[in-house]
């Protein structure tokens, strides 16, 4: 099936540099993307964009090239509560990928477990907006209740204006909570402002949230400029992301995003996302964590007991 491409929106970069960070071994790319191909595995019907193909095979090759292990593979909105690319891209992986998963109130048991067995271990809920439309609350409870029995955890996205009004549902969840990109910060609002000190306090509440210090070319007004030379992008994020790996070092993520959805102005160099670590995590011990530990920790706990 022939799927055209959502006007305006950009095609991943297809020419990533080598990244100057030497990535510690094992390490994890904690959010990242599979889209179609389409003809092969068709975008929902009622998806609010259409993205450029963007295979498993092109994101294990450029795995390979940043330097991770392995993946974490996130369910897309394009792709509706229809699995099938994420679960086909695990199971190319040699057991390199866990997934997470959309799935719907009407998803049986024996859904759930088959996909347990593919290597999903959570489900994303997403209150974005302009990607997805309203979900009730008591389903997505109701869906967080059966997940907790096999182990799972909840991903949340949502933008940080929204953050008073969903914390109550958010504490109330049964599982772990794992928060993408920070919430979503404006960083034009400051480190210190009310914004993010109120994600701050929500985190340091509630043991059981996580964090992904991920996805600063969403965030930064300053955007990819390099100074001087230096390959320090989106600096203007970096007092966010650093001070939630300083917080709390044993619930922190990080992935590249890749293929970046739903950007418009630029395409990030995943290289140089990388070489954003080491500006957040500027330890060895931290940079492990972040890329090591936490994420094995979550994903792959059998291999770190």
């Amino acid at each position: 099936m022939k799927f055209e491409k959502t006007p305006g929106w950009l095609d991943w970069y297809a020419g990533p540099s080598k990244p100057r960070f030497k990535l510690p071994d094992g390490a994890v790319d904690a959010h990242c993307h599979v889209f179609g191909p389409g003809d092969e595995f068709p975008f929902a019907p009622e998806r609010k964009y259409t993205p450029c193909d963007a295979s498993k095979h092109q994101l294990f090759a450029l795995r390979d090239h940043l330097g991770f292990s392995r993946n974490v593979i996130v369910q897309a909105t394009c792709h509706g509560a229809d699995n099938s690319a994420v679960i086909d891209a695990l199971a190319a992986s040699n057991g390199k990928a866990r997934g997470i998963a959309t799935v719907k109130r009407s998803v049986t048991d024996a859904e759930l477990e088959a996909m347990h067995a593919a290597g999903i271990r959570g489900v994303r809920f997403n209150f974005v907006k302009r990607l997805v439309d309203f979900t009730p609350k008591d389903e997505l409870m109701e869906i967080a209740g059966r997940i907790a029995k096999l182990g799972w955890h909840v991903v949340i996205y949502f933008e940080a204006v929204d953050l008073p009004e969903l914390m109550d549902f958010f504490t109330a969840l049964p599982t772990t909570v794992v928060v993408d990109h920070m919430g979503r910060p404006d960083v034009a609002k400051g480190v210190d402002g009310e914004e993010f000190a109120l994600f701050v306090d929500f985190m340091r509440r509630h043991n059981n949230v996580w964090s992904k210090v991920s996805c600063p070319e969403r965030l930064s007004v300053s955007g990819p400029r390099a100074l001087h030379g230096e390959r320090q992008a989106y600096r203007d994020v970096v007092p966010f992301a650093r001070r939630l790996v300083e917080l709390f070092p044993e619930r922190v993520l990080w992935g590249t995003d890749w293929p970046h959805p739903n950007l418009k102005d630029h395409m990030p160099d995943d290289g140089l996302l990388v070489d954003f670590i080491p500006h957040i995590a500027v330890t060895p011990e931290s940079q492990y964590r972040l890329l090591v530990g936490n994420p094995m920790r979550l994903y792959w706990p059998e291999e770190t007991r």
